[in-house]
C-alpha cells in the first residue's frame, strides 16, 4: 500500500486533477476540472499580481518617423558608378525607335540631294509635310532649357524646426516637448500605460493627444527598444521605484495641417537629436533609428 501512495504523492497537481475528474466525478453531474483554464487562469492571476505588485511605472513612446521625399545627393563615387553604367547601357543596347528615325531622315536627305534622284521612288506618305527627328530634337532641347526643377534645399523652410516640409532629403524624427516632474523635456511622445490596454495601444494614445494631428503607420505590435531609470533616492518609495518605457516605430502617412509657431514639438534629423535629448536617453535611440 505505500508504494501506491508514494506514487500518488510525486504526481503532479493538474495531473491528479485530472485523473480526479475522470473517475470519481466523471459520473456524478459536475462539471469537470480542466487543466487549460486553471493553468490560464494561474498565468493571469499570476500577471495581474505581479502588475499590482511592480514599483515600476510602464510607459510607451512612439517613435513617428517622415521618411525621405527626394532623392539623397550622390556621392561622388556613385555619380561615376552611374556614368559607368550609362555609358555600358548605350555601347551595348540596341537602337531606338527615335535612332532609327534620324537614320532614315539622314538618308533621305542624301538621297534627296544625289543628281540623279527621282522623286516618285518616294511614298505617297511622303508627299505631306514632314517634321523630321532632328527637329523633334530641337524642339525638347528648348523645352528642356525652360523646364526650372524646383530648388532641393529651402533656406527658410529647413530651418523652421516644427515644419514637416524640412530636409526633404532626409529622414525627420518627432520629439515633443513634456513635463516630467518639474521639468520640461524633449523626448519621444510617450504616455503612461492604463490597464486593460496594450503597450502600442499606448503608443497610438500618446501620438494622438498631439494636437496637430498626425496620422501615423505603426510597423509591427512588439516594441523596438526600451529606456528604463530610477527616480531620485528622495523621491523613490516602496510602490515606485523607477519608469520603464517602450518604444514602437511609426511611419507619418497624413501630417494633418500646419503647425502654430509655438508648438510644442519638432522635426529632427538623426544628427540633430543629440542637441535635445539626454545623453543616456539618446543612447537607447540611437540604436533603432536609421539615418535613411
Amino acid at each position: 500500500m505505500a508504494a501506491p501512495c508514494r506514487r500518488m504523492a510525486s504526481w503532479p497537481l493538474l495531473q491528479f486533477l485530472s485523473c480526479f475528474s475522470r473517475t470519481s466525478v466523471g459520473n456524478t453531474g459536475f462539471r469537470q476540472f480542466s487543466g487549460t483554464s486553471l493553468c490560464r487562469a494561474t498565468l493571469q492571476a499570476k500577471i495581474t499580481t505581479e502588475r499590482a505588485s511592480s514599483p515600476w511605472t510602464l510607459m510607451a513612446a512612439v517613435c513617428l518617423q517622415r521618411l525621405p521625399v527626394i532623392s539623397a545627393e550622390s556621392s561622388p563615387i556613385e555619380q561615376r558608378f552611374s556614368r559607368m553604367m550609362q555609358q555600358m547601357e548605350l555601347e551595348k543596347s540596341l537602337l531606338s525607335d527615335h535612332e532609327l528615325r534620324l537614320l532614315e531622315d539622314a538618308e533621305r536627305m542624301s538621297r534627296k540631294q544625289a543628281d540623279d534622284y527621282d522623286s516618285d521612288e518616294e511614298d505617297d506618305s511622303r508627299d505631306q509635310d514632314i517634321v523630321l527627328a532632328q527637329d523633334l530634337e530641337d524642339s525638347w532641347e528648348q523645352k528642356l532649357k525652360d523646364f526650372q526643377p524646383a530648388p532641393r534645399v529651402r533656406a527658410d523652410v529647413d530651418e523652421d524646426l516644427t515644419s514637416v516640409e524640412r530636409c526633404l532629403a532626409d529622414s525627420l524624427v518627432l520629439l515633443a516637448e513634456q513635463q516630467v516632474g518639474s521639468r520640461k523635456l524633449w523626448l519621444l511622445p510617450q504616455t503612461q500605460w492604463q490597464e486593460g490596454e496594450t503597450l502600442r495601444q499606448t503608443a497610438e494614445r500618446a501620438l494622438a493627444s498631439l494636437p496637430a494631428g498626425f496620422k501615423a503607420t505603426f510597423l509591427s505590435n512588439a516594441p523596438c527598444g526600451v529606456y528604463k531609470y530610477k527616480l531620485p533616492k528622495a523621491a523613490r518609495t516602496e510602490s515606485s521605484v523607477g519608469t520603464k518605457v517602450f518604444f514602437f516605430k511609426a511611419i507619418l502617412s497624413d501630417s494633418g495641417p500646419p503647425a502654430a509657431l509655438n508648438s510644442p514639438f519638432v522635426w529632427l534629423k538623426k544628427s540633430e537629436l543629440q542637441r535635445y535629448l539626454k545623453p543616456a536617453y539618446m543612447m537607447k535611440v540611437d540604436r533603432f533609428i536609421l539615418d535613411l
